[in-house]
């Protein structure tokens, strides 16, 4: 399942940033940001929309590998994003061997 929403973010992102933004992102700093962007010029809005996409992606595979990243991603201002869609300090229970 996370490659294919992953590709659709992808595609979304191509035809409109901001709303790949917004998919990973929600509605804040790093949306907002990308709207001027694109504004500005399309292609420095498919640029940030990449950025964060890719800062969200590779957080989220290392949260799943169980490990975290000890800096924040420069340029990226949502906690969702620096986390990969999870929160800090939250681990998944250890099951017992028996």
């Amino acid at each position: 399942m996370g490659t294919v929403s992953a590709v659709l973010i992808i595609l979304i992102t191509i035809l409109l940033p901001p709303i790949g933004v917004w998919a990973v992102a929600g509605c804040g700093a790093d949306l907002f940001i990308n709207i001027c962007l694109t504004i500005l010029g399309y292609f420095p809005g498919h640029i940030h929309a990449f950025y964060i996409e890719y800062i969200y992606y590779d957080r989220r595979e290392q949260a799943r590998d169980g490990r975290f990243a000890a800096r924040r991603a420069p340029g990226v201002y949502s906690d969702r994003v620096q986390t990969g869609g999870h929160g800090y300090g939250t681990m998944q229970p250890v099951q017992p061997t028996h």
